[in-house]
């Protein structure tokens, strides 16, 4: 049965009963420091140099905008995030961020760290969703030499079905454990490695439900078009596609790059562009919602309600266990704790690890959020209205 749509992304009260006055004023002094792009431009070589000679900025960082952005350093010290979140409706979506490590150790120990986080997941409806990015268990270079189809020497053979290995063992235990899985989008030179590997897991592990999600960054022009190809191979190969849509978030270094090396850029030519193929994929996943099942991750408040719109006109149940909608820890809270009061599926992403391997996703949230023209205007006007309606 569905359920009639009075939803509203203005109601600050829903959006912000999970934060104290303390956390708000966090919060607008941390967006109005990313307002300045000057600030988000020096941060990242200022705090990694101070990091290097050792200065103390550590306890700075972390009551700051890692305690925004940020569960913890651990598991455990995200137990107080994922109770605050469930408190309001919304799910935790467990994300060991580090990234661009180059050791078989560390390959190793993520891979271990990921299967903690679906072994949590398994004993905790607060955690329905887990995720992790295919560079976090292998080398960046192998990957890209995959994808520009160089021959591996059997040195990188050996790797190279490490690798995978570490990729089967994650995804064999979110299949055993019930709990589904996302494989991130990275960028577009290793993404076709990445997409074969997923469609790889789907098709052995989505026959009966959807485990394996893979991601499609929907501001590339060719990536609607992908999510119906794997549909189509999904459909006659009798598993469900699971499917992470986003609008993308190497925006600046794909256009960079593909001018250095002279090939078209694989980015849509301008944002209506992204906007009409998001919303053009929700319609696709919603009119195939028995065989796709997907997460819509999305800040954006009109695609957000085109969904919620065509859930309600297609008969579609609120908590239809093929869509959840998504947003990331410290952002949009007006999105989430709004859609989950209206008893829609959300989870917000909450990203975890060590400080100093962390700060790389923290600066690209810092300056992602830059790029989107008045995403930070938009947080802010929304605390101030919550910090004067608490006043009265």
């Amino acid at each position: 049965m569905t359920e009639k749509n009075n939803l509203s992304f203005e109601n600050t009260e829903i959006a912000f009963r999970h934060a104290s006055n303390s956390d708000l004023k966090r919060a607008y002094w941390l967006f109005k420091v990313i307002n300045v792009n000057f600030l988000v431009k020096i941060g990242p070589p200022v705090t990694n140099f101070a990091i290097k000679i050792g200065l103390p900025i550590k306890g700075l960082i972390k009551a700051t905008i890692f305690k925004h952005f940020c569960g913890g350093e651990t598991i455990a010290e995200c137990d107080k995030t994922i109770k605050n979140l469930y408190d309001g409706g919304v799910g935790t979506i467990l994300d060991y961020s580090i990234e661009g490590e180059d050791d078989e150790q560390v390959f190793d120990s993520t891979r271990d760290e990921i299967i903690r986080t679906i072994d949590r997941a398994a004993v905790d409806k607060a955690v329905p969703i887990t995720v992790f990015k295919i560079t976090g268990v292998g080398r960046f270079s192998l990957l890209e030499k995959l994808d520009a189809g160089t021959v591996l020497s059997s040195e990188e053979q050996g790797e190279w079905a490490k690798v995978q290995a570490r990729i089967l063992a994650v995804c064999e235990r979110a299949y055993k454990a019930n709990i589904p899985v996302m494989i991130d989008a990275e960028e577009s030179w290793i993404q076709k490695t990445i997409d074969g590997l997923a469609l790889n897991m789907m098709q052995r592990f989505n026959k009966e439900r959807p485990i394996v999600y893979n991601t499609y960054q929907l501001y590339r022009h060719d990536k609607l078009q992908s999510i119906k190809d794997d549909h189509r191979a999904a459909v006659n190969d009798g598993f469900i596609l699971g499917a992470k849509l986003v609008r993308g978030a190497y925006m600046e270094k794909e256009r960079k790059r593909a001018d250095e090396k002279g090939y078209p850029s694989p980015i849509q030519p301008d944002k209506q562009s992204s906007d009409r193929d998001y919303d053009l994929s929700l319609d696709y996943c919603t009119d195939n919602i028995d065989s796709v099942a997907f997460v819509a991750g999305t800040h954006n408040e009109e695609s957000c309600r085109k969904l919620a719109e065509m859930m309600d006109k297609k008969g579609i149940d609120h908590k239809h266990p093929h869509v959840y909608f998504s947003q990331l820890l410290g952002m949009s809270d007006n999105l989430s704790f709004n859609l989950a009061n209206a008893n829609y599926n959300v989870a917000k992403y909450v990203p975890y690890g060590p400080i100093k391997a962390v700060l790389p996703y923290l600066f690209r949230r810092a300056q992602e959020n830059t790029a989107i023209a008045g995403q930070m205007s938009r947080e802010l006007s929304l605390i101030t209205k919550e910090v004067k309606r608490r006043k009265k």
